[in-house]
């Protein structure tokens, strides 16, 4: 279609696939980031695609398709009220494209307090996020803007600039340096 930003839908939990198939038989361009997943039963071992945003599915669409797209089963609503509240075709591009190289991006619910980094290169080269963890790779956690989502993301500490160091944590005192 066109390329646009792109519209976030909030939808009822667990029917993302179901709204993306509604959105596809209306002829809406839409997208829903999944990754794989090996998931444990009792009795076997299966591999599962889930959605990296649970509960979002990203769409776009003329303004007279509005209602056709509110109107889908499963949708809640449409977030945001203009193109600052909508994500931009480079984010997505940069999901797309690491999903589909085989990158580890893992949905991930809360940003931790840590340094902000910016990565410097590959697929998702200039974003910025903040470091969580460090062992051997480094775990960043990006921010999806206008959807206010997160995702987990596994990147060498070369390949990060730092921005800037933590903040303090709240309670905690710092002891001033001697004169």
């Amino acid at each position: 279609m066109h390329g646009g930003p792109w519209h976030v839908l909030h939808v009822s939990s667990n029917h993302e696939k179901r709204v993306a198939q509604h959105l596809g038989v209306r002829s809406v361009e839409h997208y829903l980031p999944l990754y794989s997943e090996r998931v444990q039963w009792t009795d076997r071992t299966r591999i599962t695609e889930r959605p990296l945003f649970t509960g979002y599915v990203f769409t776009r669409f003329s303004p007279q398709d509005r209602i056709s797209v509110i109107s889908t089963p499963g949708v809640l609503r449409l977030l945001g009220e203009g193109e600052k509240d909508m994500v931009s075709s480079e984010e997505l591009d940069r999901i797309q494209t690491a999903l589909a190289s085989g990158m580890v991006l893992r949905p991930h619910l809360g940003v931790s307090v840590g340094t902000s980094v910016r990565i410097r290169c590959g697929v998702f080269a200039g974003v910025e996020g903040t470091v969580t963890e460090i062992r051997h790779r480094c775990r960043v956690i990006l921010n999806l803007s206008a959807a206010r989502q997160s995702f987990l993301l596994e990147a060498p500490l070369n390949e990060l600039d730092v921005l800037s160091a933590p903040a303090p944590q709240q309670g905690l005192r710092t002891i001033p340096a001697f004169s």
